[in-house]
């Protein structure tokens, strides 16, 4: 029986890339976008969920990505 890991690790990448204030945040407190301030607001959690659940969906749904183990 063959499992299908890729929407795991799909997850686990787009949750560590698109953390609020790791690489960058959108919105900021004084710009539209800020890199690597390591600051948050709910604004900014409500934008990037938006942003993790749209591109998780195309990832895994629209395009497809499989990695099987076992």
């Amino acid at each position: 029986m063959a499992v299908d890991w890729g929407p795991v690790v799909v997850a686990v990448i787009l949750f560590i890339l698109l953390s609020p204030g790791l690489l960058f945040q959108v919105p900021a407190r004084t710009r539209v976008v800020e890199f690597g301030n390591m600051c948050t607001s709910g604004v900014s959690v409500l934008v990037h969920a938006v942003f993790f659940f749209v591109l998780f969906t195309v990832l895994v749904v629209a395009i497809g990505i499989h990695v099987r183990a076992g």
